[in-house]
């Protein structure tokens, strides 16, 4: 049934599917639509920020009940290590929990934290925080001075020492924000003249200038320290003592002169007034840059870090000491993320001496990228690097030589810990095959890798202070993330520790679905999840989930953390007659390199196709080629609008959700690493984004967009929707949602939309 021409389709009206009352067949849960988007109140919140006490026999975690309200704060939990159920803490003793994060001693017995604007104290002897500092002005960025018994920390863009013994502070910067320029008289006015006249004639005058003069002068001498005046569009990011205390480190961001930032409308508000969310600038507009400084603490003389690179446009990241003082890195990028230097910076000269480079002519990235650390023998450091391909960890002595491959093979290594003693790495990789991640511990010297976790899907373990036993927040495809507890030693056997979803959530047999392969027509295999009714008739429909993000795994053996929805949704289409076919195409994390950059220049080409061939691959499973649907979000949206666009005669039907149109239109970070920028590359912009192929539309297309979207505006919508209807295109509707950010929140929101997607189908691959 076609669709008959609108421009835009209010939310006023009612879409009566997925309503079934009937109980499922396969138990008491009614697979509606309505039950599905209920989300976490149906399948739980994952514990989150699991965390061990210090003797290493009570596990904390932040958690919800799926029947909480979703705007409900996640309350602190605890868990016995050797047997009993969790229990919730009240206010007072979620306050006495271990930090979720914080600057630890050496020793791994104290840490420091900031909470709520102050700084405290956490003793994992005792299991007991205590507050060090309780003002109005917020301090932030805490950690340990190198003798560990003062604490350094972050107020008003300035650091400050705090002596653990007594209690007093010194203040070791004296940062200015950039000044306002005085109020002067202009010259010759009579303002000039009265001031030049008050100070001649007044004795009073004269004895209150002399008085302030004594008193700047008094100053400068009992402290000698000189002034910092940041630069205007300067801010202060971060501030760290040096081991020595003989200089302090700064991380100085400079905003960009002219930026624009686009600002997003928000229309439903408390004030009933329009109001702005302020938005972000786009690909190509100058970003923001850092810089290093290095602060004399006694005189207050700065040097800048010098990268050694002359005119290239680069980033510095914080320096990061090893465990002695001794020395620091630190990580500069290029602008365009196409070069990395790791370097050794002397803090004296502020030169550097690069340990190591890496470049790669589209982009580099994985997801180890951000890894880095120091060998307890504060004369080694470790990374990763796709150098080979593949994420590995590598390590490389500061006293010279090339660095030394740890880890090798095709898969990647997502996690990083060295261990208490130093002597080795506890890594999480995929090298049990990439729908996988399991918990290895290895020598710091790299070697063979010994495996901890067992059961196949996603693992992410957190060790007890002492090392002796895991927590493990575990996940199959169709069973959400808990807390698992065991030995950590190979072969251990775990045990379930929470229950997440509610009750109904298990009355449903939800599908361990299948990976399969699908071929694609360069001869690559790509793997999908796919979901096959056991009476499926052949000439049936079929639907194409493009997942989002682009740089993300879906066909996984855990649970999808970022799709639970559609995971959901797709047993709902299942019930309906169709086949589903959810595939990492190319571009996705979790296969290398290579996988990774073949979009380069050029999204909406090999992702695309994978895409088309899986569409073709369902036809070969029986699917009718006249009845396959898309669709998807984000990134998704955006390859579904590709399709319907310049491929219009593979799919009848296709919803794109919050889609990228234009890809001029979205922010910098991501786009400028894929496509380099509008202005250097614009053809590889033209021939990526939907809105230039609108033309080709055939199939019945439905647009869905929350109207207040940080990430993707709704701007790139409704540009498109102009496009369509100066093309006269008939057969498209639009669904808006004036509450809902990039994620939806709401569950009413998530039905209604995904309502519309199923009347979309039903409608077009039915009929």
């Amino acid at each position: 049934m076609p669709f008959k021409r609108i421009s835009l389709v209010v939310l006023a009206f009612t879409v009566l599917v997925g309503q079934r009352s009937e109980v499922s067949a396969q138990g008491k849960f009614p697979l509606t639509i309505d039950n599905i988007m209920r989300g976490p109140q149906l399948y739980g919140y994952p514990p989150q920020d699991v965390r061990w006490s210090g003797d290493s026999q009570r596990i904390y975690f932040q958690w919800k009940q799926a029947s909480d309200a979703i705007d409900k704060p996640a309350d602190t939990w605890m868990l016995p290590r050797e047997s009993g159920s969790p229990r919730k803490l009240n206010d007072e003793d979620a306050k006495t929990a271990p930090p979720v994060n914080g600057d630890t001693t050496r020793d791994r017995k104290r840490a420091v934290y900031a909470r709520d604007g102050d700084v405290f104290l956490y003793d994992f002897t005792s299991d007991k925080a205590r507050q060090l500092t309780k003002t109005t002005d917020a301090e932030k960025d805490p950690h340990f001075t190198q003798d560990e018994k003062r604490v350094a920390f972050t107020r008003s863009d300035n650091l400050y020492v705090l002596d653990l013994a007594n209690g007093q502070i010194e203040q070791f910067t004296d940062i200015k924000k950039a000044p306002t320029p005085p109020d002067k008289p202009a010259p010759g006015s009579s303002q000039e003249f009265l001031k030049k006249q008050e100070k001649e004639l007044l004795a009073a005058v004269r004895d209150r200038v002399r008085q302030k003069d004594d008193e700047e002068a008094k100053k400068k001498r009992e402290n000698p320290r000189k002034p910092f005046e940041l630069a205007e569009r300067q801010t202060v990011q971060r501030l760290e003592l040096c081991p020595g205390e003989k200089c302090v480190i700064a991380l100085i961001e400079e905003g960009p002169k002219g930026d624009k930032p686009d600002n997003v409308p928000n229309y439903v508000t408390e004030s009933g007034y329009t109001e702005e969310i302020k938005g972000r600038t786009n690909v190509g507009d100058i970003q923001n840059r850092t810089r290093v400084a290095i602060l004399d603490a006694v005189t207050g003389e700065v040097q800048w870090a010098d990268a050694g690179l002359g005119d290239r446009q680069i980033n510095l990241d914080l320096p990061l000491f090893n465990e002695q003082g001794t020395r620091a890195v630190m990580v500069v990028r290029s602008v365009d993320n196409k070069d990395r230097w790791i370097q050794l910076l002397d803090t004296t000269s502020a030169k550097t001496t690069t340990l190591f480079h890496e470049h790669d002519d589209a982009w580099l990235d994985g997801p180890g990228y951000e890894t880095l650390g120091w060998l307890r023998n504060g004369d080694e450091i470790y990374f990763e690097s796709e150098r080979d391909g593949w994420d590995h960890l590598y390590k490389v002595s500061v006293l010279g030589g090339d660095p030394k491959q740890l880890t090798s093979g095709k898969f990647e290594v997502t996690n990083v810990d060295l261990s208490n003693d130093g002597s080795k790495f506890y890594l999480t990789t995929s090298e049990a095959g990439a729908p996988e991640r399991h918990f290895y511990s290895m020598s710091v010297n790299g070697g063979p890798r010994t495996r901890i976790t067992n059961e196949p899907g996603g693992h992410r373990v957190i060790l007890s202070r002492d090392e002796k036993y895991i927590a493990d927040v575990f996940s199959h495809v169709n069973r959400p993330p808990e807390i698992y507890t065991g030995e950590n030693k190979p072969g251990t056997k775990e045990e379930k520790r929470s229950d997440s979803p509610s009750k109904d959530f298990w009355e449903y047999s939800w599908q361990d679905a299948p990976i399969v392969q699908v071929p694609a027509r360069d001869g690559t295999m790509i793997p999908a999840r796919f979901f096959k009714p056991a009476n499926y008739r052949p000439g049936g429909p079929a639907v194409v989930f493009v997942h989002g993000a682009g740089y993300l795994q879906n066909v996984t053996k855990s649970w999808s953390s970022n799709y639970p929805r559609e995971y959901l949704f797709h047993h709902f289409l299942m019930e309906h007659g169709y086949m589903v076919l959810d595939m990492d195409y190319r571009a996705s994390s979790g296969y290398g390199r290579d996988w990774r950059t073949a979009i380069y220049r050029r999204m909406g080409g090999k992702d695309l196709e994978d895409n088309l061939d899986g569409a073709k691959w369902l036809v070969a499973q029986g699917a009718d080629p006249k009845r396959l649907g898309i669709y998807g979000g984000s990134y998704g949206g955006f390859i579904t609008l590709m399709a319907m666009f310049t491929s219009p005669d593979t799919f009848a039907a296709g919803a794109a959700l919050r889609p990228v149109t234009d890809w001029a239109h979205y922010n910098h970070e991501y786009t400028s690493d894929i496509l380099n920028t509008p202005q250097a590359d614009a053809e590889a912009f033209r021939q990526s984004s939907p809105i230039y192929f609108a033309e080709g539309l055939k199939g019945a297309l439905l647009i869905a967009h929350g109207m207040v979207d940080t990430n993707v505006f709704f701007q790139d919508t409704v540009r498109l929707v102009e496009r369509l209807v100066e093309l006269r295109k008939e057969n498209w509707s639009v669904a808006m949602y004036p509450v809902e950010n990039h994620g939806f929140v709401r569950p009413e929101s998530w039905a209604d939309e995904y309502k519309r997607i199923f009347k979309l189908f039903e409608d077009t691959l039915k009929h």
